[in-house]
Order: C-alpha cells, then sequence, then structure tokens
C-alpha cells in the first residue's frame, strides 16, 4: 500500500479548512500534518511563524485562507521544496506574479474554483464566446454574505475566458450577497432575438474540498515545476 501524502493545511480554522480536514481524516491517500492559521487553537495546528518546521515534514500545502497569508504560505512551500495549492482569491497583480515566480522552484497549482462543474464553466464560456463573437456577454455571480472579494474569483476567471474567447474585453462581472448561498454563477449571451444562459451552483462546500484533494494528488504526482490549475487536473 502507497504511503500517504502528508499535507499541510492552511487556513485550517475557515470553512473551507474544515471541510478539508474532514475530508482527510476519512482518506487514506493523505494524512494531515498540522493545520496553520492565526490563532492555533491546539498542538495540531501553528501559525505561520512555525509553518516550516511542519512544511519540512509533509509532502504539499493546501491553502485556503487570505491573499497574503497564501503567498507567505507558498515561500514557505518553496523553502521545503514541496507542492502548494491554493484556491484562496483576490490575489493583487502583483501578488500573481509572485506565485508565478514561485511556480520556477516548486510545483504550484492556483485556482479560484476546485469544482470540476465550474472548471468545465470556464472552458465553455470560452467557446461559446468563439461561437456568438457579436453577442453582448456579461457574468453574474451570488454567495453568501461573509465572502470578502467581490466579484469573486472564479467571476473575473469566467470574464476573462469570455472576453479569451470572443478576442476582446472587458466582460463586466456584478455580484450579490445573499445569506448562506455557497456559489452560483452565471454567464449571459445576448443576441438578436435569443439569450443564452450557461450557470454553475455549489451546492456544498465538499465540492471544492473534494476538488482541491484532487488537485493535490494530481501535482503530487506530476512533481514538476510549474504553474498549473484546475483546467490542467481536468485535462481541459
Amino acid at each position: 500500500m502507497a504511503k500517504p501524502i502528508r499535507l499541510l493545511l492552511g487556513g485550517a480554522t475557515g470553512r473551507m479548512g474544515r471541510s478539508i480536514a474532514t475530508l482527510v481524516s476519512a482518506d487514506s491517500r493523505f494524512a494531515l500534518v498540522a493545520g496553520v492559521c492565526r490563532r492555533p487553537p491546539g498542538p495540531e495546528f501553528c501559525d505561520l511563524q512555525r509553518a516550516l518546521k511542519f512544511a519540512e515534514k509533509s509532502d504539499i500545502v493546501v491553502d485556503f485562507s487570505l491573499p497574503a497569508g497564501s503567498l507567505a504560505l507558498a515561500r514557505i512551500a518553496a523553502r521545503a521544496r514541496i507542492g502548494f495549492v491554493t484556491g484562496t482569491t483576490g490575489f493583487s497583480p502583483a501578488q500573481l506574479r509572485e506565485l508565478k515566480r514561485l511556480s520556477s522552484r516548486i510545483p504550484l497549482l492556483a485556482s479560484p474554483n476546485m469544482s470540476p462543474g465550474m472548471n468545465l464553466l470556464f472552458a465553455l464560456a470560452r467557446k461559446a464566446a468563439a461561437a456568438l463573437p457579436g453577442y453582448d456577454a456579461g457574468v453574474f455571480e451570488i454567495h453568501h454574505t461573509l465572502k470578502k472579494d467581490a466579484p469573486s474569483g472564479s467571476a473575473v476567471r469566467l470574464a476573462a475566458a469570455v472576453a479569451e474567447g470572443r478576442r476582446r474585453g472587458p466582460v463586466p462581472a456584478e455580484s450579490l450577497r445573499l445569506g448562506r448561498v455557497v456559489g452560483e454563477h452565471t454567464v449571459h449571451f445576448a443576441g438578436p432575438d435569443e439569450r443564452l444562459e450557461l450557470t454553475h451552483r455549489a451546492e456544498d462546500r465538499a465540492v471544492f474540498a473534494r476538488g482541491a484533494l484532487e488537485a493535490a494528488l494530481w501535482l503530487h504526482r506530476r512533481g514538476k515545476k510549474g504553474l498549473y490549475s484546475m483546467m490542467d487536473v481536468l485535462g481541459l
């Protein structure tokens, strides 16, 4: 039997971190080394100042936190020479450039959405935009009231996919924050006498957690330096 992949979890006390930890506890492919968070609630957790010690005992980092903390943890992964997977959103252009630089040292996978269905929507939106170049297009997303970035990272990526498909932009992306909505994204195309809408609805955060673990497994097996996304994992 293969040894489990030793995983260091960033943003461990957040909603996504807790969801991933629950799945890892029932998945023999992984072993949780420690959880990284700002205020460690117990000995199985650590803060960023002590994260390198645990990274050196790990095979890969999976992170769902905030941009500054995620970038700091990516630097630690690079020092420990282990892979890094992040589903954190809201990175600035400068932070994204640094992630790209770090990917020249380690395998690094960054994706605004770890859901297989949402990544398929990115591909479908690009294809639809290429087929309907004269149509108006826009993106609308809804999330729970605690989500901090607006528009969401997935909405930004969806708008970029449409712009890539029709080779012009920008494409507007609008947001709404309501209740406990996990995530809903719709790309709209409007042309003469018709409209096309492509929608993805996430019903539970577990879909992102499962996707993140599959991404970690894929990146660990690949073991090659570079910058990847969930699209690479799915072969899209």
